[in-house]
């Protein structure tokens, strides 16, 4: 760009695929990374501008840029990210944008804070509210508003009262920041020696350079210390830091680590923020006040200006993959950030993803293990209950020897855990007597019995009636049955075996993330003896009493056709048993399965990880799938079924032909219908070294493009298959 361009290239965050040319008008100065607000059709909206106009266009025929704000331009490495995710994704680079710039509030200047201190007038008449004021306000340092309300417990109308008798006065204070600077020396973790040997593999990596490193710990092993340490050697270089969360239940406790550690609590980004709280953080995060974030997948694209780390904690869970909108993977578009920033990525995990573990093992990242618990724990002992010869009775779901262990473990004044990751009382509801099954109207998918609410729910959309009485086919009385356990039925089961027994039990759909951090807390103070879950309470928590685990269906996520079942499996499994024995005692894993010879069982039961992840590695490399071959779903839906399918089917007769790609369908996705569309899936294979995002993108362009109701989703790098 020349140094006052009055012609730019503007990209504006809406779904558009290139930057728009625009007028600079006289006396307004931009450079790319400049954030603007320009006309586009009837409004104004937001843009950046993207460098120097591809077209020649007359001057007088462009509009021009209606507002430059008062901002830092964004960073060259973040926008170099959003026109990569573009590329790769196949989403408009408008769209990606729109992921950046999050609201116009962010750039406008900050509001001050109305505050008041004492003018040293002694007004005549001293009500007790009125001095509850003056007391509070020791001082000439003004106090703001809502502080000194809270403190002095009056109204308003004391304060107003009392600046009209002049002795207080109302003045404006800039607002304090959203985050304090964190001190990298305030609270430095004693770490043992294997932590500290981890830490300095770490801190090899240049801090002023791309680096990744995998620390690959047990659960338990101590691998967030390390960490820390890790982002207090960034914060000393003067860099930034982000660290990334799969689950907002998280948060909460490990702020208080973070607190404790650094002496001040991070910015904090995630969906339960308020718009102003998004607004504060992004503005500090670009501006350089904020130095360190701890957030959801999404602050991936916050505007730092001096990202020197990033941390993703729980590196292979399945919630750092963006599913609607840009279909991204926060874990692979940080190691990407990180490149353009020069900064270090640290990728941690007791179960490290099949992809992430093939870098390492080929050298590409650091491998820092951590293979012993932290302090006097130790890692628990795991045995499966083959179901063929020991399971329960019919109508139960607890395995007579768990049934035992569970009594010990609350004999001895300890916790257990039964564990099952499946949400509701039951997944289908029957009629006995003509076989009627309950399914969503706008699924392909069963309805859900939640008993607790006394309702049939789809898991899908969300779709829910109330419990019937009698059955809508026949009309018979009392026929319904519920087929299968869910979370509700295993507590009720429970309720039944244990009944002296303090109950909780924890699912993503009972109550609020305020209430399920509460019970979390609970539970961690001794208020309960058993713990029914699902995968929420299988990662980041820690319950120092909870000794016994028992795992209810251990084959229930190798049922899918998934290629990623078995990896998924271990690591809920490695995940959910690791939360037993993290104090002194010695704790217990009981996974009840029908395969107790599977190679995700074999591996569990003798602590055999690497004979695990070398089966799975070798079993994706034969079937060419990643981390050694590249995969593509196109989703094709619409209202009708035939219009999905017959558009999928020309969609495949376009297909460029190549010998470097397969293609397979075109067929009715698993979840065939969503929210009332029918889905129809094609996927495309190919080696890991061909351009799979190139040969869609044109693919789309030269082929027949849908119109009406009919839509295409494509999801490079597909982790789900439904």
């Amino acid at each position: 760009m020349t140094e006052h361009p009055d012609i730019v290239a503007v990209m504006v965050g809406v779904a558009v695929e290139g930057p728009y040319s625009y007028s600079v008008p006289p006396g307004m100065r931009v450079e790319r990374g400049s954030i603007v607000a320009v006309p586009l059709g009837p409004r104004l909206t937001l843009g950046v501008v993207w460098g120097p106009p591809k077209d020649t266009i007359a001057h007088n025929r462009l509009r021009a840029i209606a507002q430059s704000y008062d901002v830092p331009p964004l960073s060259e490495e973040l926008l170099k990210l959003v026109d990569w995710v573009a590329r790769y994704t196949l989403a408009p680079p408008g769209q990606v944008l729109r992921a950046v710039l999050r609201s116009s509030e962010a750039l406008d200047p900050p509001r001050p804070v109305i505050a008041y201190r004492r003018t040293g007038y002694e007004p005549e008449k001293l009500t007790p509210a009125r001095l509850r004021v003056l007391d509070t306000l020791t001082d000439d340092m003004p106090l703001p508003r809502a502080a000194l309300l809270g403190a002095a417990g009056v109204s308003q109308s004391v304060l107003d009262g009392l600046e009209r008798a002049g002795a207080l006065e109302k003045l404006e204070i800039p607002p304090p920041p959203v985050a304090l600077p964190p001190d990298p020396d305030e609270g430095v973790a004693r770490l043992n020696p294997e932590q500290q040997a981890a830490l300095e593999q770490v801190t090899a990596l240049d801090p002023h350079e791309f680096g990744v490193a995998l620390l690959d710990g047990v659960t338990g092993g101590g691998k967030t210390e390390v960490f820390f340490e890790a982002v207090a050697d960034t914060l000393r270089v003067g860099r930034q830091a982000l660290i990334l969360l799969p689950e907002i239940a998280l948060t909460h406790t490990f702020l208080d680590r973070f607190t404790k550690r650094f002496g001040t609590r991070p910015a904090e980004w995630h969906s339960e923020m308020t718009p102003l709280q998004r607004a504060r953080v992004w503005r500090g995060v670009l501006d350089g006040t904020v130095r360190a974030v701890v957030g959801a997948r999404s602050a991936l694209f916050l505007p730092f200006r001096e990202l020197g780390m990033l941390v993703l904690d729980e590196e292979h869970d399945g919630a750092y993959k963006q599913s609607d909108g840009v279909n991204y993977h926060a874990r692979d578009m940080a190691i990407v950030r990180a490149r353009f920033a020069k900064a270090r990525v640290i990728l941690s995990s007791a179960t490290p993803s099949v992809e992430t573990r093939n870098n390492a093992n080929a050298g590409r990242y650091a491998h820092v293990l951590l293979t012993a618990r932290y302090a006097a724990a130790s890692l628990p002992n795991i045995t499966a209950i083959d179901m063929r010869l020991d399971g329960p009775e019919k109508g139960q779901w607890i395995a007579p020897t768990l049934a035992r262990e569970v009594f010990a473990a609350l004999d001895r004044g300890e916790q257990a855990l039964l564990f099952l990751n499946r949400r509701g009382y039951a997944p289908l509801t029957l009629c006995r007597s003509c076989g009627h099954q309950y399914q969503c109207p706008d699924c392909s998918a069963w309805l859900v019995e939640h008993r607790f609410r006394g309702v049939l729910m789809c898991h899908h959309c969300g779709h829910e009636i109330r419990a019937p009485k009698n059955c809508a086919a026949c009309g018979d009385v009392d026929a319904l049955v519920p087929v299968g356990p869910g979370i509700e039925r295993i507590a009720e089961e429970a309720a039944a075996r244990f009944p002296d027994a303090r109950r909780v039990i924890l699912s993503s759909d009972m109550g609020t993330n305020a209430q399920l951090r509460e019970r979390f807390s609970e539970i961690t103070r001794g208020e309960y003896d058993l713990i029914i879950g699902t995968q929420l309470v299988s990662k980041g928590h820690h319950f120092p009493k909870l000794s016994v685990v028992g795992v209810l269906d251990a084959d229930l996520g190798l049922a899918h056709g998934d290629p990623r079942a078995a990896e998924r499996t271990f690591q809920i499994l490695t995940q959910v048993a690791g939360r037993a024995g993290r104090a002194s005692q010695i704790g217990k894993a009981f996974l009840q399965t029908y395969h107790p010879d599977h190679a995700v069982m074999r591996a569990m039961v003798t602590g055999d990880r690497e004979a695990f992840y070398a089966h799975e590695l070798a079993a994706r490399e034969a079937g060419i799938l990643p981390p050694f071959g590249r995969l593509a779903a196109l989703i094709v839906s619409a209202n009708e079924p035939d219009i999905a399918m017959n558009f999928a089917r020309r969609l495949l007769s376009a297909a460029p032909m190549t010998e470097r790609v397969r293609l397979f369908g075109p067929a009715d996705a698993p979840v065939a219908m969503v929210r009332g569309r029918h889905r129809v899936r094609l996927l495309v294979q190919s080696s890991k070294e061909f351009d799979l995002s190139g040969y869609v993108r044109f693919w789309l362009q030269s082929a027949e493009r849908p119109t009406g109701n009919l839509r295409v989703q494509v999801d490079i790098d597909p982790v789900s298959f439904m």
